[in-house]
């Protein structure tokens, strides 16, 4: 199985930035791992928060396969504790998905088409984050999942 983390915009807090890669790197020893990052749109004042989701959305489905497990992070999803999301991606890997893609959307959310083709909503928390902090917090659960998964210390209850 593959993980692949599909983000929209780029990341402009190069702290940010060295968090990623810094879990990044570690992931790499337990399963292979990419992320992907589609360019923000470009001249979108004149349009509305409907047509921003559609065209974004257009761009996450032309990355997508259909062999792919989706998972969205929306504010609507199901909230995990880390021992569950742990047992979530095991689960992933027994049913030998192919590739497990977590999607992390632009400031207005997925269009009503990502929405449809999603296999999974996670939420990670009631409370509201930037788009480019939830990156490195979910970078960091992907990576506790992984420890927890393999008996490591990294996790304590």
């Amino acid at each position: 199985m593959k993980i692949t983390l599909l983000f929209v915009g780029k990341t402009s807090d190069k702290n940010i930035d060295t968090g990623i890669d810094k879990y990044f790197n570690r992931l790499k020893r337990y399963i292979q791992f990419d992320i992907e990052v589609i360019p923000a749109l470009k001249n979108t004042r004149s349009l509305s928060e409907t047509q921003i989701k559609d065209k974004e959305g257009d761009l996450i489905l032309s990355k997508l396969n259909t062999s792919d497990y989706i998972v969205l992070l929306d504010e609507r999803g199901k909230e995990l504790t880390s021992l569950k999301f742990a047992d979530f991606i095991q689960k992933r890997m027994i049913q030998s998905s192919k590739n497990l893609v977590f999607i992390v959307g632009g400031a207005y959310g997925f269009s009503e088409s990502v929405y449809q083709k999603a296999s999974y909503k996670l939420s990670l928390s009631q409370m509201t984050f930037s788009h480019q902090i939830i990156r490195l917090i979910f970078m960091e659960q992907i990576y506790r999942a992984f420890t927890i998964i393999n008996n490591e210390p990294y996790h304590h209850e």
